[in-house]
């Protein structure tokens, strides 16, 4: 394994624990069982590639290409990733058993002036095959696109030059008051972004 793909396997790790603990919350903010079964699906990915990122470190190891200590470093932070995806996983969790949230701790949740919403392209979109960066939709509607999921691929933190296409599954975080905007845009209910 290279150092590249040593540090893409990490970053990818990194990026998915950090996308399941939005999602996680906002299970619980939006009483949201789908999103939080999307955690669930994020956390057997992160064990799988965590489990074959430990595997190529030791390889290395025994092939002398990388050092012991590098390959504790490298193992350490792929445990860690995958420590916050657990943590993700338990919060989702809650969600799914139709646990009821302490009151105080939805108000705390809902405080909160950024959310994260999911959403689907629908075939009439004014969104469908634009790209992310012509629509300004970040300085339109006070939300960004944080992923994407397209069939059964996921892209994360999407560039202004990707397209968006029928059928994205978009998750976007941003103020409140962008989000019902956002959902008419994305299902075709309002055509001026």
């Amino acid at each position: 394994m290279s150092e590249e793909e040593a540090e893409k396997m990490l970053l990818e790790l990194k990026e998915k624990a950090e996308l399941m603990v939005d999602l996680a919350y906002s299970s619980l903010i939006h009483d949201n069982k789908e999103i939080a079964e999307e955690v669930y699906e994020l956390e057997e990915y992160v064990d799988r590639v965590n489990d074959e990122l430990q595997k190529l470190a030791i390889e290395d190891t025994k092939k002398g290409e990388l050092e012991v200590n590098e390959a504790l470093a490298i193992i350490q932070l792929g445990i860690s990733s995958e420590m916050i995806a657990d943590a993700a996983r338990e919060i989702a969790d809650v969600q799914l058993r139709e646990i009821k949230l302490h009151p105080v701790l939805k108000e705390s949740l809902m405080e909160s002036n950024e959310i994260l919403l999911k959403t689907k392209i629908a075939p009439n979109s004014v969104l469908k095959d634009k790209k992310i960066g012509e629509i300004r939709l970040a300085s339109e509607t006070g939300m960004w696109i944080i992923a994407i999921k397209r069939g059964n691929k996921w892209i994360y933190d999407p560039s202004k030059n990707v397209v968006l296409k029928e059928n994205d599954i978009l998750f976007a975080k941003g103020d409140k008051e962008g989000k019902d905007h956002l959902i008419a845009l994305a299902e075709g209910k309002e055509r001026k972004i």
